[in-house]
């Protein structure tokens, strides 16, 4: 099922072009729309909010946002298996990202105090899709690095919430749940509404809608990344196992039918061993009608000739999801550019890394590692610049800044200066 090129092979190099574009979505076909619902939300807030939900969920919440108490009392009716795991995962995803905090910095040169303040922002909103599944680690893996980075407020908008999300929004330090999702949720935490204030930022995967109504709130509010179908890239040489490979490639194409299963292989002959493992295990796979779509439609191997090559093709992939296994993963790491999660060796399953190894599972998706990052703490923080001169350090600095700023024509910024260097 997977499409096969070989290195030399007729449309191997535009394949690999296109498949670099990916991330190109055409957003417009949607655009109409989220305008509209965005624009309804702005005027009418909740009412909007309701009547959206109402025609696209077919339900109409009695309140936007959860009671504390009545959810924190569902959360805790969850099953003490699925509370044990989720509390277990939330502490991985915790402790790697306390790593990430920022101290900030100052220092002193020449009577010139210069520094950076970093503090968190007052309040975001993390979002958690509920259409084909429901994600409890999600939430976990939004929600924790914003209460590292000491977020106060933590907004989870997702629709119809179940007593497991709810359990992973009370162990992941969510302060309120709005029930509510598609692009009406993303307009209500931009905006404001009457009974949901106005966010600083809004991260999260979601739908094309919306993707699409984060990029057009954006500069109301900041935002995580534009998010696309998910994806993984697995460079195997030939000492890796078809079947396993096979199985990371459907542990993201079950997520979605647009999804991307890709692959780099050495030689033919482990190209044609992944794809009969495909099929193989296609066959009994519960989500078997999204995989096997997405196979079709999206799964490509690149058979090439050393493992240059393989970095090459895998760096113009810039994938979301980039499992090397090889034998030597270290020196496969070292001829690889862009990817978002790098999961190193044989023993290392991609599924890990959604659940509990520790790094959040919300990555850029379409070749956008090429310059954007995982989700972390850095995503709930905002720098400021700290400076301070002394008398004699304007002083001493006065023919600089003066003769810069006449330079560009600006008088007032000269005088500024001036003024202060005979004070």
């Amino acid at each position: 099922m997977l499409t096969i090129y070989e290195r030399g092979q007729a449309g191997y190099e535009d394949t690999l072009a296109s498949l670099s574009r990916r991330g190109d979505e055409d957003l417009t076909r949607v655009e109409p729309d989220v305008r509209a619902i965005l624009a309804a939300v702005r005027e009418q807030g909740d009412e909007a909010v309701l009547d959206y939900t109402e025609r696209f969920d077919g339900r109409r919440p009695e309140s936007l946002v959860l009671n504390r108490e009545a959810w924190l009392a569902e959360a805790r009716t969850v099953d003490p298996a699925v509370r044990e795991s989720l509390e277990a995962a939330g502490e991985r995803i915790r402790r790697y990202h306390e790593r990430q905090r920022e101290p900030g910095f100052r220092y002193e040169e020449g009577g010139i105090e210069l520094g950076q303040r970093i503090r968190p922002v007052a309040a975001a909103a993390v979002y958690a899709p509920g259409g084909k599944a429901r994600y409890p680690s999600t939430v976990l893996m939004t929600a924790i690095p914003a209460t590292v980075a000491g977020v106060e407020r933590i907004v989870l908008i997702t629709p119809n919430p179940t007593v497991e999300i709810l359990a992973a929004a009370e162990v992941a330090g969510v302060t309120e749940v709005v029930d509510a999702g598609g692009a009406q949720a993303i307009a209500a935490v931009a905006y404001g509404t009457e009974s949901i204030p106005r966010v600083d930022k809004v991260v999260g995967p979601g739908n094309i809608y919306v993707a699409c109504a984060k990029r057009l709130v954006f500069g109301v509010v900041d935002i995580d990344s534009i998010a696309g179908p998910s994806e993984i890239l697995v460079v195997a040489d030939d000492g890796a196992d078809p079947e396993i490979v096979a199985a990371d490639l459907l542990s993201q194409a079950e997520h979605d039918e647009a999804a991307y299963p890709l692959a780099v292989v050495l030689s033919r002959q482990q190209a044609d061993a992944i794809d009969g493992a495909l099929q193989r295990q296609l066959a009994t796979l519960p989500r078997r009608a999204i995989a096997e779509e997405a196979v079709r439609n999206n799964g490509y191997c690149f058979v090439v000739d050393d493992l240059d090559e393989a970095g090459r093709v895998a760096t113009a992939l810039a994938a979301e999801h980039l499992s090397l296994s090889v034998a030597d993963s270290e020196a496969m790491l070292g001829r690889i550019g862009a990817a978002g999660a790098i999961f190193l060796g044989y023993h290392t399953p991609e599924a890990a890394g959604d659940y509990a190894a520790g790094p959040s599972h919300v990555l850029p998706t379409g070749g956008a590692v090429r310059f954007a990052s995982p989700l972390g703490v850095y995503d709930f923080v905002v720098r400021s610049s700290l400076i301070r001169y002394s008398h004699a350090a304007i002083r001493g600095q006065a023919d600089l800044l003066e003769g810069l700023a006449r330079l560009e024509g600006f008088e007032a910024h000269a005088r500024a200066v001036a003024l202060r260097r005979g004070k």
